[in-house]
């Protein structure tokens, strides 16, 4: 077997774990976030250098709705250059620096029916505890999305001794072993084909699903951002510009 399809087959085998026993997780997650937007509230979701990916695959993109905040700060996610302006030094020094999150909370006004997903697949750095702990102190009820194994088997950076799993109201296990990655090539120290992308997306659209479809339950009807690439669609592009106001109606408790 070469390394593309082993590569495949370890995924799709992650893939059919989640399904099989994170789905508890998940429908609970789902019920406080269908919760919190059906009585105007706002679901905020924060993962910080590569996990920033997850916040961005729920809001904003295609087949999204109002509801979602992807709460990405550049300066623990724009690395890409790697060295030099903007890279990666800089972002990894600051996540591991404790009060960090708090300065970025402080920009907000949190409502009573808001709620928080944090994600990250070690689950210990300081800035991502610290997020957890200060929308707890919110009020905020908090979803983690982690990988257990890894956070479970790796000491705590914070100093309170806490992880995400320890703060977290509800745990939705992304199922990744420890390091991320799960292909070993030979003559090659580290392993590759990391996998937090795959199944974190995976999780991310289970709960939009799960989300939407409780709305509609509940007699509440989304506003739903539309495929912008129909080019000429009169109606998508009424649609995209109902999501656009409706969304930032949305917005106005945070800053009153």
């Amino acid at each position: 077997m070469n390394s593309a399809i082993a590569y495949f087959e370890k995924s799709i085998a992650l893939l059919r774990q989640l399904r099989d026993t994170q789905l508890p997780n998940i429908d609970a997650a789902a019920g406080i976030c269908a919760n919190s937007i059906a009585n105007g509230g706002l679901v905020f979701l924060f993962g910080n250098g590569h996990s920033r990916m997850m916040a961005e695959e729920m809001t904003p993109r295609q087949g999204c709705y109002v509801g979602w905040v992807a709460l990405v700060e550049q300066s623990l996610s724009n690395h890409a250059a790697i060295v030099g302006t903007n890279g990666l030094r800089a972002p990894l020094f600051l996540e591991k620096y404790e009060g960090y999150a708090e300065e970025i909370l402080k920009g907000f006004k949190f409502g009573p029916h808001d709620a928080f997903i944090v994600i990250s697949t070690s689950g210990i750095r300081p800035v991502i505890v610290d997020m957890a702990l200060g929308a707890k102190q919110r009020g905020l009820p908090v979803i983690g999305i982690v990988s257990k194994p890894h956070c479970e088997r790796t000491p705590a950076t914070h100093s309170s001794g806490k992880k995400l799993i320890d703060v977290a109201d509800v745990v939705i296990d992304n199922q990744c072993p420890p390091g991320d990655c799960v292909h070993e090539i030979e003559g090659l120290e580290w392993r590759t084909g990391p996998t937090s992308t795959l199944t974190g997306a995976m999780i991310i659209n289970m709960l939009r699903c799960e989300v939407a479809q409780r709305l509609v339950d509940r007699g509440v009807k989304p506003t739903l951002l539309p495929s912008h690439q129909f080019v000429g669609n009169t109606s998508a592009e009424q649609a995209l510009d109902t999501f656009y106001e409706e969304y930032r109606k949305s917005l106005r408790h945070l800053y009153e």
